[in-house]
């Protein structure tokens, strides 16, 4: 038992001397097995032991590399260390607007009067109230399209709201076809439900109509899944032309698509040439709107809200209700107060101005590097510069307390992670998120000169 212990050790021994540096990729196991005359077996104890001291991370179908070390080949450090007792995270990405709390709570008080707390604590159907069904309507309208009221359902949030819409629509073992990169929650609600997802290829434009049309002649897809405005993680919006073409070609294939519009407030209500509408102003009888209140407002009083076919209104109710996906009554009643007074467009105001200060703090403190991103967004979508790789990266960015999601969070098919990280740009402050970005890019620069 001890020498597979022993064996690791100083395998951890040569990455803590720069002898093995980060990123570089270590024997498979039956060749590493060979080399020091062991069991197959203890070689595997050996790779475990180093990925549970954290100094190695293991991928499927590319094999076992080495985590961040804390020094360089000469003995120079990658970066600076960093405050231990301060960490960023640009995991989380839940903005915050300036006085956020003083606007939310006086709408807040009236629902505490007992009478009318006795109302709102009572349980909130799918379809809502008559009341919040016309003020998200209202709330989601866009300049070329705006939601029939009796069109829309209600979730306790946004990723409810995709786990009902694919439940309605997909049986166990059926092919949701989604752009390569996605969001990574919808990775885990396929999983779940037995969902297959198909990475369909894509470009500057958005997702190929051919790739759906070839993905589905292939085998069936059930639906397509996909994030048209400001996409998670690398911010691409599809262009009206597109959109049209992929209109045109659901259509056609009579194929229903699920878009998750969560960060669409952002794109502001100037869209050039209807870039900003939704799918549905286009295929109104085969999209699946889903959108919320998390990024709008908060994330801890929250409503995730459906704009669904005139025809599945019922079905997805009944997926909503199965699954216990419903809103809280009292927060489908704080929502539509908040809509009705104006303090969501407030926020929404206040929020797109502040996700563009943070995308200049971004663009100053990242110049010369490969990051995707718009300037409304509050992510951003970094490809890191050779020799590095996500996870090393990510690892090393976590040693000066710093947390970013790595590429394979998101990607799709298995083995294909892209060697980049996306920023979430809203949690931190604008002054931790300046230091953050600082500190990144030095580890960045350091790691690529330093080999």
């Amino acid at each position: 038992m001890g020498d597979y212990r022993r064996i690791a050790d100083r395998i951890a021994d040569d990455i803590a001397t720069g002898r093995l540096r980060p990123g570089q990729r270590l024997p498979p196991q039956r060749a590493f097995a060979r080399r020091r005359g062991i069991a197959s077996s203890t070689a595997g104890r050996v790779y475990s032991e180093l990925v549970r001291r954290g100094l190695v991370v293991g991928e499927v179908g590319r094999g076992t590399f080495v985590r961040a070390g804390p020094t360089g080949p000469t003995g120079q450090a990658l970066a600076e260390p960093g405050p231990a007792d301060a960490p960023v995270n640009l995991e989380l990405n839940y903005p915050s607007a300036p006085g956020q709390p003083e606007l939310l709570a006086p709408v807040l008080a009236p629902l505490l009067r007992p009478d009318v707390l006795a109302e709102a604590l009572l349980p909130a159907a799918a379809t809502g109230t008559q009341g919040a069904r016309e003020a998200a309507a209202a709330l989601l309208a866009t300049p070329g399209w705006r939601p029939a009221p009796d069109r829309l359902l209600f979730t306790g949030n946004a990723r409810q709201a995709i786990a009902a819409v694919l439940a309605s629509l997909v049986r166990p073992g059926g092919r949701v076809g989604v752009e390569p990169l996605t969001y990574p929650l919808v990775k885990e609600i396929a999983a779940r439900l037995g969902i297959t997802l198909v990475p369909l290829a894509g470009d500057a434009a958005g997702l190929l109509p051919e790739a759906v049309a070839a993905a589905h002649r292939t085998a069936p897809l059930s639906a397509l899944y996909v994030q048209p405005t400001l996409h998670n993680p690398t911010s691409l919006t599809t262009s009206r032309t597109r959109r049209l073409q992929l209109a045109q070609l659901l259509h056609h294939l009579n194929l229903p698509i699920v878009e998750d519009r969560i960060w669409s407030f952002l794109h502001g209500s100037g869209e050039r040439h209807g870039a900003g509408d939704p799918l549905a102003a286009h295929a109104p009888a085969l999209a699946h709107v889903v959108d919320g209140l998390s990024k709008r407002v908060a994330p801890g009083l929250t409503v995730g809200f459906l704009v669904v076919p005139p025809q599945r209104v019922a079905t997805v109710a009944d997926a909503v209700r199965s699954g216990g996906w419903n809103a809280g009554r009292f927060a489908l009643e704080a929502a539509v107060r908040w809509a009705a007074e104006g303090t969501v467009a407030r926020l929404v105001e206040a929020k797109r101005a502040d996700a563009v200060r943070r995308q200049r703090i971004l663009a100053e403190e990242l110049a010369g590097f490969a990051v995707r991103s718009d300037p409304r967004a509050y992510f951003a979508w970094w490809e890191l510069p050779s020799p590095w790789r996500a996870d090393t990266f990510t690892a090393a960015a976590a040693a000066h307390g710093i947390a970013v999601t790595p590429g394979s969070a998101f990607a799709v098919a298995p083995g294909h992670a892209p060697d980049a990280v996306r920023l979430g740009l809203a949690s931190a402050s604008e002054g931790d998120l300046r230091r953050a970005l600082r500190m990144l890019a030095r580890v960045a620069a350091r790691r690529g000169t330093g080999l």
